[in-house]
C-alpha cells in the first residue's frame, strides 16, 4: 500500500511534517472518533493552513490511516518484542507479553485509544491487520509453551485471542478510568493467563 507521495529519499522537514500529520490524526481519532478525522480537521489539529499539506504526503485517508497503525503497532511492538524476548522461556513471554502491553497502553493512552477507534470504525488497513493477527506473536508463544511442556494441550488460536482481547481491553478501561491501576491490572491478567495455560493448572 502506498502511503506517500514522496520518493524513498525524504528530506529532514519532509518526515518533520509527516511525523506532525500522523501525532494530530492520532490526536483527532482518539479524541473525537474515526469517522471526524477528515483532512480538514486533521490540518486544523496539526495548524496546517491547508489540506494540501496532507496530500502532498499521503495519496488518501486511507494511506494517511495505513502510516498511522503501523507507527503505533511498530513502536509498540518493538519495546514489548523486547520484553519478550528477554525471557528465559514460554511461560515468561506470554506473562511479559501481557503486562507489557497493558504498561504500554497505559503510557501511550491516547495512540492505543486511537488504534481501536480505526479498528472498531473499519478503516485497519487491510494489509496492516493482516500483518499484525494474533497468528503472528501471540500464537507463537503459546505453541512454544505447549512444545516444551511449559502449557497444557488447548486451541492455540482460541487462547490466542482471548490474550489479544484481553489486553486490548485496558484502553476502554483507562478511558473509563483514568486513575485505573494499571500495573495491578496488567499483574492480574498476565496470573489468569498463567492459570488458564499452564500444565499443571488445578
Amino acid at each position: 500500500m502506498q502511503v506517500t507521495r514522496e520518493g524513498g529519499s525524504r528530506s529532514p522537514a519532509a518526515l518533520a511534517r509527516r511525523a506532525q500529520i500522523v501525532q494530530a490524526t492520532i490526536a483527532v481519532i482518539a479524541q473525537e472518533g474515526y469517522p471526524q478525522a477528515s483532512f480538514a480537521r486533521i490540518a486544523e489539529q496539526a495548524g496546517l493552513s491547508s489540506t494540501r499539506l496532507i496530500s502532498y504526503h499521503f495519496t488518501g485517508k486511507e494511506g494517511l490511516v495505513a502510516a498511522v497503525v503501523h507507527e503505533i503497532v511498530t513502536a509498540m511492538g518493538d519495546q514489548v518484542g523486547r520484553q519478550v524476548r528477554a525471557q528465559p522461556d514460554a511461560r515468561g513471554m506470554l506473562r511479559a507479553y501481557v503486562e507489557g502491553v497493558v504498561a504500554y497502553t497505559a503510557a501511550h493512552r491516547e495512540d492505543l485509544v486511537a488504534l481501536l477507534q480505526i479498528l472498531t470504525g473499519g478503516g485497519f488497513p487491510q494489509e496492516v491487520q493482516a500483518a499484525t493477527a494474533v497468528p503472528g506473536h501471540v500464537e507463537r508463544i503459546l505453541a512454544e509453551g505447549q512444545r516444551t511442556g511449559q502449557f497444557r494441550p488447548f486451541d492455540v488460536r482460541v487462547t490466542a485471542m482471548a490474550v489479544q482481547r484481553a489486553v486490548e481491553g485496558v484502553a476502554f478501561a483507562l478511558h473509563l478510568d483514568a486513575d485505573l491501576d494499571v500495573t495491578g491490572y496488567g499483574v492480574e491478567l498476565a496470573d489468569l493467563f498463567e492459570r488458564a495455560t499452564r500444565a499443571d493448572a488445578r
